[in-house]
């Protein structure tokens, strides 16, 4: 009997995170028809290291978003036999990079390395030396003289590459778009100095914001160049304790990081906004409610209270082994677990700032103004409140973002995060952190997994910091 080659696998987090995307792309359609929100955009989009920022969070939306394309390959059967798939479940990334993920050695390597990164006996020798790994340089054959120079042709053609890719998509956009390549550029707000016009400095700031995205863009191109052609060949961050691929657990990490960053605001967002305002607009015995609530989990410390919570969910998970069919769904509930639980135990901020916001904004004469008309609470709270927080919404969004990615870190790091067998930066770094103390140092894992983090929540900070001052209204226009 025939069967698909593949069988396609929505885990849950994977609808959320394409739901998700829907909406996003459905609230960027509706904010172009809002004059106030097109406005405050433009001002992003003319920003410069914004546009930087948002170029490279682009590129980690995109390893995510293929990450989430989940499948079981077919087994091998019988003809005619009914088809069979396996348990263990893949991703479109996993695909992508079959080779990483397949060549895996026996222990630790060094990066770019040809042999092990420890001493072991081999056979017909009575000395205890380095094996020579083996996929990590196993072009060069039993001639190793030419490693050096293997590697930098490869640097130079993977960099040569990427630049010739970079080059027909600038072409391309510029016979399609007349995009303008500016190699001067000036980094901050996107406006220019040489007192021009308004409207030739405003063309000037759009140009500058396109070539910050294209100068992004030759780098994003020629760094994987540089990578694909030395993965090839070697190992580009070594490997781990098991052998595993250091540069594809880092990319791997990326999914989680994102999916903690965007679910866990999904869960917060709506509870703290929908308490802060009715704290701040109702007032009486709901604020002393709220204020009591929010005021007794802010007492408690972070840690303790969300470690207990995923140790009692783990525990729920555990007593029920038949709701799951493969490893890849209980690891999947234990993330957004993680998820429910780090946006329930993280909403106390924003609701304490939107209940500041809003007790100066029912004071002003347009809401006493819909009072006295008769206008119901709802209503006003609908359609003149939160219009007016939320730019104060958008901020809180994106600055959380970061500290979540950074939170995930911390909690897998103290073995209170996803499951172990989720590939995260935190679980790197907790693997890798005993091997700091032996001698030589293993330190690949730890700068690799450093590295990624560092570039994502460096991208969302500068892109927040833009959002930022496009959006707040005592900012200068």
């Amino acid at each position: 009997m025939m069967g698909l080659a593949v069988q396609p696998l929505l885990l849950w987090s994977d609808a959320l995170l394409f739901v998700m995307t829907a909406v996003i792309v459905a609230l960027a359609l509706w904010a172009r028809r809002q004059d106030a929100l097109r406005a405050a955009w433009a001002r992003v989009a003319k920003n410069s290291v914004a546009m930087s920022a948002a170029t490279v969070l682009a590129v980690f939306v995109l390893i995510g978003m293929l990450d989430s394309l989940h499948y079981r390959p077919r087994l091998d059967t019988q003809p005619g036999a009914t088809a069979q798939y396996a348990v263990e479940v893949h991703s479109a990334l996993d695909a992508l990079l079959s080779g990483l993920r397949q060549r895996s050695e026996k222990t630790y390597s060094a990066p770019l390395a040809t042999h092990l990164f420890s001493r072991e006996a081999l056979e017909n020798s009575v000395e205890r030396e380095f094996p020579r790994l083996k996929h990590g340089g196993a072009h060069l054959g039993e001639n190793l003289a030419g490693h050096e120079n293997d590697i930098a042709l490869r640097l130079l053609f993977g960099a040569g590459a990427g630049l010739a890719v970079w080059l027909v998509m600038f072409a391309a956009l510029r016979r399609r778009y007349g995009v303008e390549f500016k190699t001067t550029l000036k980094v901050g707000d996107g406006d220019t100095a040489n007192g021009a016009e308004k409207d030739a400095e405003k063309g000037a700031a759009k140009s500058a914001a396109a070539g910050s995205v294209l100068l992004t863009l030759l780098a994003v191109f020629m760094l994987t160049g540089v990578v694909v052609a030395l993965a090839d060949g070697y190992h580009v961050f070594g490997t781990d304790k098991v052998g595993q691929d250091v540069l594809y657990l880092s990319l791997k990490s990326i999914r989680t990081g994102l999916l903690i960053g965007t679910l866990t605001t999904l869960v917060m967002l709506p509870v703290a906004v929908l308490l802060g305002i009715l704290a701040g607009y109702v007032g009486g015995w709901v604020d002393d409610v709220i204020q009591y609530l929010y005021t007794t989990l802010s007492s408690i410390p972070g840690v303790l209270l969300i470690a207990a919570a995923v140790l009692m969910m783990q525990v729920v998970i555990d007593t029920h082994p038949e709701w799951f069919a493969t490893t890849a769904e209980r690891a999947d509930a234990r993330l957004l677990a993680l998820c429910l639980i780090l946006g329930m135990t993280s909403w106390t901020g924003l609701a304490r700032l939107m209940r500041g916001e809003t007790l100066k904004l029912r004071e002003l004469e347009f809401v006493q103004a819909a009072q006295a008309f008769g206008v119901g609470r709802f209503a006003i709270m609908h359609r003149h409140i939160l219009p007016n927080l939320m730019h104060i919404v958008l901020i809180a969004l994106v600055m959380d973002f970061s500290g979540l990615v950074l939170a995930e870190a911390v909690l897998s790091y103290v073995g209170v995060g996803v499951d172990p067998s989720t590939i995260s930066f935190g679980t790197m770094i907790n693997t890798a952190r005993m091997e700091l103390a032996r001698e030589p140092m293993v330190w690949w894992s730890l700068v690799a997994a450093f590295s990624f983090m560092f570039a994502l929540v460096l991208a969302a900070n500068l892109f927040a910091d833009a959002i930022r001052d496009a959006f707040d209204p005592r900012s200068s226009t």
